[in-house]
């Protein structure tokens, strides 16, 4: 049973609270009171409540959503994983207090786990809604400034080559094949091991890379037709354990047994098509010189993970999505968005100030962006939108009157103010985790950003609410 607070506090919860919030540091203090509001808890409660029919009606009573949420900032504030906050959550009594725990038990890691799991994009951007909402109401923020910049966030994977994905591919689909031996025995197809010899052509393919011979370049492709011939072996075995699933030649005793040999099928007939595509995509590159593949995919655990080049000279090419940061005054993020596909900078910048207007319900005097955002349309549209001031450079314009506009003290103010927003990308990666999404899939990378800059907004508007009140 799932509640919004918790209603009772006992005799330990006053204790750890005197002792506590003498320790707070400075922006905890304003946080903590502005995490009361139950507008921000109410996402999360929507949210854990539909883990389950009935959940906020029956069952045992658990944690209240209360107690999620600042769990949930808390592990963002910090960088930490739940192992590291369930931890640090039970020997500090800071902690304790801040998260509504008291003299309370502290939920294991997995437990927090399945909240995270629960908690969606949207409900997280809801959450984020009302905390620049609150922001505004507090004068922490007026929406006069606006500045925006795009990012990429990596998903957790290693580094794709064609014959680690193949290897990868092999592997799992093996380590299902054993799984379901296990539990039905050895009736049906019977399973050949082919992970070994994988693993050997994949090191012969690694030598062979490495080495500037001419004989090198026949060697590697040999040694990529044998790990694609073992490769299509291994899927045609894994097909054929699915249909003697689906066919009940392979049975499980019990009803429960049963259940995890459906699922197992169900995970083979979802891993078969990826294997499938990088296949395909390895016999284009090797074979035929062709990079560009149609659905390439660079991850058989994170397929809609995309290919990111950013022009870093360390770091040419990164695998991940596409973030877009906004913020106004006293570095408050008014919006993020974490793509699904990689857009055009340039189409980033009427939303951004669309969302900016419906955030804080005003038009930005100023609008602030790096010179990937410009192109005349955007400058009409973002005037005729009620922007006095639209500060976003044209390298390569040959107008004197545009060159005469960018050397202006305004344009060139905009432009020094417009740098900040690299330093809170920066801020967010360092300290919040943005630079590598730890959870899966999709909605996994919406609630990592979401979380990791909400946490960052909410440390922002503690400090600018703290020194505020000190000089009252």
């Amino acid at each position: 049973m799932i509640r919004m607070r918790r209603e009772q506090r006992t005799f330990g919860d006053g204790l750890i609270e005197d002792e506590a919030e003498a320790l707070y540091e400075e922006w905890m203090i304003q946080a903590d009171r502005v995490l009361e509001d139950e507008d921000l808890i109410a996402p999360f409660f929507e949210a854990l409540g539909m883990r389950h029919p009935k959940s906020r009606s029956r069952g045992r009573e658990g944690y209240p959503a209360e107690t999620v949420m600042r769990l949930m900032l808390l592990k963002h504030i910090r960088n930490w994983s739940y192992a590291t906050l369930e931890r640090e959550v039970r020997a500090n009594l800071v902690y304790r207090n801040f998260t509504r725990i008291g003299g309370g038990k502290v939920p294991d890691a997995k437990t927090m786990g399945r909240w995270g799991a629960a908690l969606g994009g949207e409900a997280i951007k809801q959450f984020h809604a009302r905390l620049v909402a609150i922001a505004q109401i507090n004068k922490v923020v007026e929406g006069r400034r606006m500045r925006v910049d795009t990012t990429m966030t990596e998903t957790n994977i290693h580094y794709p080559t064609d014959s680690s994905l193949l290897g990868d591919g092999v592997r799992v689909l093996t380590r299902l094949m054993k799984k379901i031996t296990k539990i039905a025995g050895d009736v049906g197809t019977t399973l050949r091991d082919r992970t070994r010899s994988v693993k050997l052509e994949t090191l012969n393919i690694a030598r062979a890379a490495r080495s500037k011979a001419k004989q090198s370049q026949t060697k590697l492709k040999q040694s990529y037709r044998k790990l694609l011939e073992s490769t299509s072996r291994v899927i045609g075995q894994a097909k054929k354990f699915a249909n003697d699933v689906a066919e009940g030649i392979k049975q499980a005793v019990t009803p429960r047994q049963q259940l995890a040999l459906d699922g197992l099928r169900e995970q083979i007939e979802t891993m078969v098509p990826r294997v499938k595509q990088v296949m395909k995509q390895t016999r284009a590159r090797i074979f035929k010189g062709d990079t560009r593949s149609d659905g390439k995919i660079f991850s058989i655990f994170e397929p809609s993970t995309e290919i990111i080049r950013k022009g870093k000279a360390g770091k040419p090419n990164e695998f991940g999505k596409v973030v877009k940061i906004q913020e106004a005054e006293n570095q408050i993020v008014v919006d993020y968005e974490a793509y699904d596909h990689r857009p055009n900078d340039c189409d980033v910048l009427i939303p951004a100030i669309e969302a900016h207007q419906s955030a804080l319900d005003r038009t930005p005097y100023l609008v602030a962006a790096d010179a990937a955002f410009h192109s005349g349309k955007n400058d009409s549209e973002a005037r005729a939108m009620g922007v006095k001031r639209v500060s976003v450079p044209n390298r390569s314009t040959k107008s004197p009157a545009r060159k005469l506009e960018q050397k202006k003290r305004w344009f060139r103010n905009g432009q020094k103010w417009r740098t900040g927003c690299e330093g809170r990308i920066s801020v967010l990666k360092r300290r919040h985790g943005l630079n590598r999404c730890r959870y899966k899939g999709g909605r996994g990378m919406k609630r990592w950003v979401g979380l990791s800059v909400s946490a960052d907004t909410l440390i922002n508007i503690g400090l600018v609410m703290a020194q505020a009140e000190a000089e009252l």
